[in-house]
């Protein structure tokens, strides 16, 4: 069956709309769902506030298009990962990727408890299930290093799942950075030993 060809205008449709979740996305890691303004999405993007309303109904949905965005590229990161790999160097990659991408400016910042943007995430599908999909695989992998005695035992997993799940809106990165005394290679191997092995003197 042959595929249907999509049209110049649909193609122009897609194209803006991800300029739009990119343009989001890069608001939400510099200044968080509050601070953003539609206003200023469009502005970024060069288009007028009624167009972006034609493809994105309000500023919470607009947020939600960007955090599935940044879920669909950690699905992806944790697929490729080799299956036969140790858990725990699995666990540190992931770890060690989303640290990556917060200090590149492409980790949106993740909304406080009382925001709408929560309530529109919670009842967003393809969000919901990236984050199942994500914290499944990790759960796994966290169970099977405490197994071996890689990770403490006695912490529950799902501490250990939300301990790295905040590295993504960890705000030592930016301070790190900010000082301008280390590299973002740097900066990410030492947060990734304060993530894995604590602050303790070896």
């Amino acid at each position: 069956m042959p595929i249907a060809k999509i049209s110049f205008k649909q193609q122009m449709l897609k194209a803006r709309e991800e300029a739009i979740v990119q343009t989001v996305n890069r608001l939400l890691a510099e200044k968080g769902f509050e601070a953003m303004t539609v206003d200023e999405v469009a502005a970024h993007v060069g288009i007028a506030k009624a167009s972006l309303y034609k493809h994105f109904s309000s500023k919470e949905e607009l947020a939600a298009a960007a955090m599935v965005l940044v879920m669909r590229r950690a699905q992806a990161f944790i697929k490729a990962l080799p299956d036969h790999a140790p858990a725990l160097d699995n666990l540190k990659a992931v770890v060690r990727w989303t640290l990556e991408v917060k200090l590149a400016g492409d980790m949106p910042s993740l909304p406080s408890q009382n925001s709408t943007l929560r309530a529109t995430l919670m009842a967003n599908k393809d969000y919901m299930d990236g984050l199942m999909e994500v914290s499944d695989r990790l759960g796994g992998w966290i169970e099977s290093a405490q197994a071996k005695g890689q990770l403490n035992p006695d912490l529950p997993a799902i501490a250990i799942l939300y301990t790295f799940f905040a590295r993504a809106c960890d705000p030592v990165l930016e301070f790190l950075k900010m000082g301008g005394l280390y590299q973002d290679a740097q900066i990410v191997e030492m947060v990734l030993g304060t993530c894995f092995e604590g602050i303790n003197a070896r």
